[in-house]
């Protein structure tokens, strides 16, 4: 289409006058196609200069390299039939393309984005750590091709952020040679047999990985996957997180156990003075119920949407200074984004040598208490 002819000599001067940075293009014509978004940019493979395409699918990532006259019909054929946007950067100005609907191209230029290049080194896709293979399958989450369901690239998407994090968190921790992780309030399993498959068939740890679930149904199901899969220090238990007595606890993980249960997890991670404390936490209602009736002095409380939130994070925040008064580490960040859920908080307590200001914390938990009129926290009720 000559429509394209814009593009296509800005594109290739900028090349040559070596102040390409990137291309990207953008508002998918159909979500079906599950590929929101193709980066561009320039990259020198055996000392050739080529244009490596990243095709951002939802599921997965992949990258094709093409010269410069293949990537131009490539560009052509995916603006027509995929996308109605695309900008190009050039360490000149940024050129925005649009498409209508009726295939009309127009432009627009603005002031460079960038001042400098991008490497040109050959990256490859960013890894996926939940590597295809049976668990997944028995799951429901890839089909027998390794190939990821659509209806499941959340979760998959879930999964591998979890272990993003995981992998994370281990380079500063401190553990045994054989490690014992116990999971409390473990579901369906998802993120267990991920974690386990992670630990153990991927980085060679010498590590035991036991769920707690209370449905009978689903620990028998996880029992059976697990068989299934090979995963032969891999268990499921069907009983209340309360009862759970094992005073060696490696790694604590507890993600959107309800309510109370994620104090009844904590506390069964510090009894047994584990390294590493995981929480997801779910279903705040033990201060919403002690303070029903209660008149709250800030106007944020006013709102129900607001109260709820708001206390959501006092429950979280004392959590966090309960595991700081026991010598760990804490931080709380955006487990997943919000767009998948709201409750995608995750607090994590490391174990720390160093000597806390006991006093200190108590303070802070004590004036968080008295602002919202808290009598007591459920956590501290079991400590």
């Amino acid at each position: 289409m000559n429509e394209f002819q814009q593009l296509r000599d800005v594109l290739s001067q900028s090349v040559l006058d070596n102040n390409f940075v990137k291309l990207t293009l953008s508002k998918p014509i159909r979500k079906s196609d599950g590929l929101p978004n193709v980066y561009i940019r320039l990259v020198k493979i055996k000392g050739a200069e080529l244009l490596q395409f990243t095709y951002h699918y939802t599921t997965n990532d992949k990258v094709k390299n093409y010269s410069l006259q293949e990537a131009i019909a490539e560009l052509e054929v995916l603006l027509l039939e995929n996308f109605r946007a695309a900008t190009l950067f050039t360490l000149t100005n940024d050129l925005l393309v649009f498409i209508s609907k009726k295939k009309k191209v127009s432009y627009k230029k603005n002031a460079p984005s960038f001042k400098n290049k991008l490497p040109e080194t050959h990256d490859k896709p960013k890894e996926r750590l939940a590597q295809a293979g049976g668990y997944l399958e028995y799951l429901g989450i890839t089909d027998k091709n390794g190939r990821v369901i659509p209806k499941m690239a959340d979760k998959y998407r879930q999964i591998n952020k979890y272990l993003e994090i995981i992998e994370g968190l281990l380079k500063s921790t401190k553990l045994p040679q054989k490690i014992n992780i116990v999971d409390m309030g473990s579901g369906k399993g998802y993120l267990t047999f991920a974690l386990y498959d992670y630990l153990v068939n991927q980085k060679k740890h010498n590590a035991t990985v036991t769920g707690i679930e209370l449905r009978k149904g689903l620990v028998d199901y996880c029992n059976d996957v697990a068989q299934k899969s090979e995963f032969k220090n891999l268990s499921f238990v069907a009983q209340p997180i309360q009862e759970y007595d094992n005073n060696k606890i490696d790694i604590l993980i507890a993600l959107h156990a309800c309510d109370t249960a994620t104090d009844d997890a904590i506390y069964r991670g510090l009894v047994s003075k584990s390294e590493l404390i995981i929480c997801a936490p779910c279903c705040h209602k033990q201060i919403r119920q002690q303070v029903k009736g209660k008149e709250q002095e800030s106007p944020l409380l006013k709102y129900g949407i607001f109260k709820e939130r708001q206390f959501e994070m006092v429950t979280d925040t004392i959590r966090a200074l309960i595991l700081e008064k026991n010598n760990y580490n804490t931080k709380v960040f955006e487990f997943i984004s919000n767009e998948h859920t709201r409750k995608n908080v995750m607090l994590v307590g490391t174990k720390s040598s160093k000597n806390i200001d006991v006093s200190k914390v108590e303070t802070k938990i004590t004036a968080l208490k008295e602002a919202y009129q808290i009598e007591q926290h459920y956590l501290e009720t079991l400590l």
